[in-house]
């Protein structure tokens, strides 16, 4: 405690707490010790890519989310091939006296057949004259299109006619009465007697999140519309991506981007995976397909190459996820898996091939010259149990080593608790449970080889009764099991929650980190958590020892780092109370040098609620979130109260910069 080379911290932190958790008053409290080394010599390198986030299309997460496309269904394919078939979510604005709308195989794209046709019965005047309004058809989007006042929406569809056409193009408020934006198409006979594309951009004059767009006309006449779209201009590094929603993916600083699924890539059957191919090249030839594990149709507006935009965007490394030949209900006989083997590495070579390579070349067409930088694929998602995985994935495996030597392949087999039967880079680990059991978990990694492939925790939530739609408990338990996980990061290379987002309009799992719907978003706790641990990608870990009696309910860790934000250095503990007692805690740290923890600058940050069950909310979106305080020093040991339930961190600004932070340049980042 008094030896010079040892510099200590305190902090008295005085206050009174009152904590209820469904209902129940907590009283009593523990003591403990904690000792921390932050000697260099004893820190341990985290790996670069330690934290990322998982994205899979669940929920509505890019058809309807981070994918800006306001018009849901805007090729009319997800009603089927066959006519006639289901428009829905468009409507129809006219009596059946004056417009008839059907569905017909006339489209001018080869890969999507579907094209809508409105024969207009009314006309301009006359006796049989059209309602003032017109008729035609609307589409509401994903419940409701979110129009704000001065921005710019680019409106593109495909049309033609038997004759000359006077098409109004309006996007209306929720009432129908307000116009937040129009203009009129206009063409004689010969100019749309073919299909022909119309681009127009307006300007919104007013706002409206439930807004729908309205193609309407007066006069008669038979009308084929396709492939009817409604972007806003002002998108994330102008890629087509929600602002707000990725800014929050962005705010977690990801190392690593794992897309686009999750049983999304699977399929509850083959016939309706994700298949990269059918997801590329101008988005009106795309067509689309069915999710039938979460039961919903994508345009694929946001396919593989804008996948790979994103990570980009974000500055992080892609991990593609592509199917196996397996999906839920069937599977392809590995004799006969090889047309699989080459989608694949087709697939890796349309990423990283030079532009002038056959599927290179398809990405410089699309406006990339420049090869993504795909390190990471993963052969398949929770498929090891299946028949034909493991035979299946050693095609996949030599024929990617033998082409792509450099890249690193994850199966879907654990090989946390016995060694793998077959050659891999990075296994996968999934783990749903309730919060309790999360919380103890953060020991499992504890026997986990060292000499062997590494872990990916891909996917990790708490579940059940005890998550709610994101409650505080569920992130309380989350926080003791990312804390274990950090302290085994010579195990692990890489962490990611799932699923990462929800549109509140169609819920198929809970709970999910970001909560949406079409204007607004807010974290749920689990989001919060995932905040505390921004910075440990490519940290110092330090060794900690914690002394208590009989108290088995705290995880604790302590690293080391340097802020992109102000280029200083930081200690950080964190501290999870997921106990019913307050906690005082005496922090000894070892290893520095005298004097090397600035007086001022910092700070101590909580996450807790006064329920456990507590959750964010549309109304109140702030209710569980991190608060933050300064911290000031004073040369003795640094003295805390931990609240009963709940995750603190001790943000400690050193003065020079001894630990050893791992390079940067392991790892592109452009937005580090």
């Amino acid at each position: 405690m008094g030896s010079s080379w040892k510099a200590t911290f305190s902090i008295v932190l005085l206050y009174l707490f009152v904590s209820k958790c469904c209902g129940s008053e907590y009283g009593g409290s523990q003591m403990g010790t904690l000792r921390v080394d932050a000697s260099e010599s004893s820190g341990q390198l985290i790996p670069q890519t330690f934290f990322g986030i998982f994205f899979e299309e669940i929920n509505h997460a890019g058809a309807g989310g981070i994918w800006s496309e306001l018009v849901s269904n805007r090729g009319f394919e997800a009603g089927g091939p066959n006519i006639p078939s289901n428009i829905a979510p468009w409507g129809i604005i006219g009596k059946e006296s004056s417009v008839i709308v059907s569905t017909d195989r006339s489209s001018c794209f080869e890969r999507n057949k579907i094209a809508l046709k409105m024969e207009v019965l009314c006309d301009s005047k006359g006796a049989n004259s059209c309602p003032s309004e017109g008729v035609g058809i609307y589409n509401p989007g994903f419940w409701g299109m979110n129009i704000e006042q001065g921005k710019q929406y680019k409106v593109a569809l495909y049309v033609r006619s038997s004759g000359s056409i006077n098409v109004s193009i309006e996007l209306k408020a929720s009432n129908w009465l307000q116009k937040l934006a129009a203009t009129n198409i206009i063409a004689s006979a010969s100019e749309v007697s073919d299909w022909k594309k119309i681009e127009i951009v307006l300007e919104a004059k007013g706002s409206d999140s439930n807004s729908s767009l309205h193609l309407t006309t007066t006069s008669k006449g038979v009308i084929w519309f396709d492939q009817v779209s409604v972007m806003p201009l002002d998108t994330y590094k102008g890629h087509g991506f929600r602002t707000d929603l990725i800014e929050m993916m962005a705010d977690l600083k990801p190392r690593f981007f794992r897309f686009p699924g999750g049983c999304f890539v699977e399929g509850e059957w083959l016939r309706n995976a994700f298949r990269w191919k059918e997801t590329i090249g101008p988005w009106e030839e795309r067509p689309g397909h069915f999710g039938d594990v979460w039961m919903y149709w994508t345009d694929d507006g946001m396919g593989y190459f804008e996948f790979l935009q994103l990570a980009e965007d974000l500055g992080t490394l892609p991990i593609w996820v592509f199917n196996n030949g397996i999906s839920h209900q069937d599977e392809v006989d590995t004799s006969s898996v090889l047309p699989f083997v080459q989608e694949a590495l087709d697939g890796i070579e349309f990423a990283r091939g030079e532009a002038n390579s056959t599927w290179g070349a398809v990405r410089f067409a699309m406006g990339h010259p420049e090869p993504f930088d795909l390190r990471y694929v993963a052969i398949g998602n929770e498929d090891c149990w299946k028949k034909n995985y493991k035979g299946n994935y050693r095609k996949f495996y030599d024929a990617i080593k033998s082409a792509y030597p450099d890249i690193k392949i994850i199966t879907n087999c654990d090989g946390s608790s016995q060694k793998l039967d077959h050659p891999a880079d990075l296994y996968d680990y999934h783990v749903y449970t309730s919060s309790s059991d999360m919380f103890s978990r953060g020991r499992h990694f504890d026997s986990a080889s060292r000499s062997g492939p590494k872990a990916f925790v891909s996917e990790y939530a708490v579940t059940g009764k005890d998550a709610g739609q994101g409650s505080f408990l569920a992130a309380l338990g989350e926080a003791g099991f990312l804390i274990g996980l950090e302290k085994n990061s010579d195990a692990i290379d890489m962490v990611s929650y799932a699923p990462l987002f929800v549109n509140t309009n169609d819920r198929r799992w809970n709970p999910d980190a970001i909560v949406f719907n079409s204007s607004n978003a807010y974290g749920t706790p689990s989001y919060w958590v995932q905040r505390f641990f921004t910075e440990s990608s490519g940290a110092t870990l330090h060794k900690t020892t914690l002394q208590m009696n009989s108290y088995n309910s705290i995880a604790e860790s302590a690293i080391s780092w340097k802020s992109s934000e102000d280029d200083k250095t930081y200690l950080r503990i964190k501290i999870v109370n997921y106990g019913a007692e307050t906690v005082n805690i005496i922090i000894s740290v070892d290893g520095l040098d005298p004097n090397s923890v600035k007086l001022s600058g910092s700070t101590k940050t909580v996450l807790t609620s006064k329920n456990l069950m507590d959750e964010n909310s549309f109304k109140e979106p702030n209710k569980i979130v991190p608060t933050q305080s300064l911290l000031e020093t004073d040369g003795g040991d640094m003295e805390v109260v931990l609240p009963p339930h709940s995750i603190t961190s001790f943000d400690l600004l050193k003065e020079t910069s001894s630990i050893k932070i791992a390079g940067a340049d392991s790892i592109a980042r452009s937005s580090m």
